[in-house]
């Protein structure tokens, strides 16, 4: 038995920050902006606009584009650094706003690639056959926890969420998934802020913000992400032409760029949305390959590579049959 994805779903927030706005606050340009990162505007969410609001948006998607009702929803795995509560969790509190009740719901937390853990927990979870209709969220309010008048970091992060559907299917559908994570890099690229320094999150004290070693994490990310599509195709026998497309976590165009070349991939089978809401952290990837299959680029039988990596750092790749 496998899983398989029926469904997508995506969301935006309305409020769009352009780099020609962010010109205006701080020493910085719309070249150098797109030159280093690809990234063009971030969309913000507006005050009183929570991280579930958006997670329900992408989810209700999700679950329409899988022909389902959220009563038939039976998992709920959720990825989130910035969750509204403490507790009760972000699944939990998704879970009430879909009208669905006594399934088991959770979020768990590996930054940038969260929602990778999420969708590899959510697999195991259909593959036993402990859960049939499972709804995999991504959302992120990284807005909440960037300082904005720093120029390494506020040039980067925006607000968004997608989810996906899996259901059980005996063909292939999540192949294979692979998870890392090692902690003597978490001076990188962390967050100062939590509820044991005394603020929860998306009530940061002062300097409790987003912290990120630029340089240091590009060489990483570039390195890591490279082994983990190594080990993807070496776990799965495959050669780098077999994979259809690459749907990456959109965090830096050249990060995007330098996977596609280990791949051998012309740009043209990359799903690349960067520009358009720059780093979502565990929302970038759900909402890119939300964009592939709705305009019509991904189609059933492709074979997609997703990875991300992020904060901690964690990183990891699925291999999936759409």
């Amino acid at each position: 038995m496998y899983s398989r994805i029926v469904g997508t779903g995506s969301y935006l927030p309305a409020k769009v920050v352009t780099n020609f706005d962010l010109e205006k606050r701080m020493d910085t340009s719309d070249t150098w902006i797109r030159e280093r990162t690809g990234i063009e505007c971030r969309h913000i969410a507006a005050d009183g606009e929570s991280n579930v609001d958006m997670a329900e948006h992408a989810s209700r998607a999700a679950i329409a584009a899988a022909g389902l009702q959220p009563g038939d929803i039976d998992l709920i795995s959720y990825g989130t650094t910035t969750p509204d509560l403490v507790f009760p969790n972000a699944g939990a509190l998704l879970q009430a706003r879909l009208g669905n009740r006594g399934a088991p719901a959770f979020s768990l937390e590996a930054a940038c690639s969260g929602f990778i853990y999420a969708l590899a927990v959510a697999d195991k979870f259909v593959r036993t056959g402990a859960a049939r209709r499972a709804l995999v969220v991504g959302s992120e309010v990284l807005s909440r926890i960037t300082d904005q008048n720093d120029r390494s970091t506020a040039i980067l992060f925006g607000d968004g969420a997608g989810a996906v559907i899996l259901v059980p299917s005996e063909e292939p559908g999540i192949i294979s998934t692979h998870l890392h994570a090692d902690g003597h890099y978490q001076h990188l690229l962390y967050c100062t802020g939590g509820p044991a320094h005394g603020a929860a999150p998306g009530t940061m004290r002062s300097g409790d913000y987003i912290r990120m070693a630029g340089s240091e994490v590009f060489k990483l990310a570039v390195t890591l992400l490279g082994r983990v599509v190594d080990e993807t195709l070496a776990a799965n026998n495959l050669e780098q032409s077999a994979i259809d497309w690459l749907v990456p976590h959109q965090a830096n165009l050249r990060i995007i760029q330098a996977t596609a070349r280990k791949l051998d991939l012309p740009m043209e089978r990359v799903i690349v949305t960067v520009h358009n809401h720059g780093n979502t952290s565990t929302a970038s990837v759900p909402l890119a390959l939300d964009v592939g299959v709705r305009d019509g680029r991904v189609k059933r039988g492709d074979l997609l590579l997703l990875e991300a990596l992020g904060g901690g750092l964690t990183w990891g790749s699925a291999l999936v049959r759409f």
